[in-house]
């Protein structure tokens, strides 16, 4: 059976809610559209998981994921937060991964400002959907 979704190495799930990254996980699996999903409950941490992919990618280059779903809303550092430390990681990172804002937010606002960041290629209020998840062919 042809599937029309992408097939990616690695996908990265970024949400201070263990039950969205479960069900987000969840899904992923079902659409079959990536090997390995690298989940992360805090953004420091997933921004510390990526500085620490970037200085094993010149052995082994695909290593980083290819989609980061970040939610916004998330204590200590939120999504706006890590997309301006994400800006600091190597160019080769920036060019390998895109970001698609995966969050509970409807403040038009939220929508306006992920625009602003180059990085961030799609913009997906939750929950997380096969539909969506169908048409990421980024």
């Amino acid at each position: 059976m042809a599937n029309a979704s992408k097939k990616y190495r690695s996908v990265m799930l970024i949400d201070d809610n263990d039950i969205d990254n479960l069900i987000n996980q969840k899904m992923i699996e079902a659409a079959s559209i990536c090997e390995n999903i690298f989940t992360h409950s805090g953004a420091r941490s997933a921004i510390e998981f990526l500085r620490n992919l970037e200085k094993i990618a010149k052995t082994m280059p695909d290593v980083m994921p290819e989609i980061i779903f970040l939610d916004i809303d998330m204590p200590l550092m939120d999504g706006f937060q890590f997309l301006d430390q994400f800006d600091k990681l190597t160019a080769e990172t920036k060019k390998q991964c895109q970001i698609v804002m995966l969050t509970s937010s409807i403040n038009p606002q939220d929508m306006s400002k992920a625009k602003n960041y180059a990085y961030v290629k799609k913009y997906i209020n939750k929950p997380l959907t096969q539909e969506e998840l169908k048409k990421l062919a980024l």
